[in-house]
């Protein structure tokens, strides 16, 4: 069972990659970041009350995986789109158990505690092979 899932969050711990073979073809690239999506509440004082946020799970597969394993930082405030995907497992003492993870389609960083932003003048190899889309030679 999945749903379609958008939240802001923090990114609670450092990313994790992983790549996994995939026969001749390019191997499959994994970034996985462990999100904690709150839900402030504005309170009189002008400060916010966390109100029944949670830890998530957040895959992000993609083939620039490896590049943006060093661009999400613990830390770092998120807005994830993707889809929630129960998952049922037993533990270790054989007890039904249920989790959710996020299959991301986009990780979106927002402004929120950076001190700067550095942009690269070099396209990337996604942005180089979308730039000859359409172009004849």
């Amino acid at each position: 069972m999945s749903t379609h899932f958008i939240g802001e969050g923090n990114i609670g711990s450092v990313p994790d990659y992983r790549e996994f073979p995939n026969g001749n073809e390019e191997p499959r690239r994994l970034l996985r970041l462990n999100v904690y999506f709150d839900n402030p509440i504005p309170k009189k004082d002008g400060e916010f009350e966390d109100r029944g946020g949670f830890w998530a799970p957040v895959e992000l597969w993609h083939r620039d995986a490896d590049h943006w394993k060093a661009l999400y930082q613990k830390g770092m405030r998120v807005l994830v789109e993707g889809r929630a995907v129960r998952e049922e497992w037993e533990d270790a003492e054989e007890n039904e158990r249920v989790t959710f993870k996020i299959e991301a389609r986009r990780v979106a960083i927002l402004p929120y505690r950076l001190d700067s932003v550095l942009l690269s003048t070099k396209p990337t190899s996604s942005e180089a092979g979308q730039s000859n889309v359409g172009s004849h030679g």
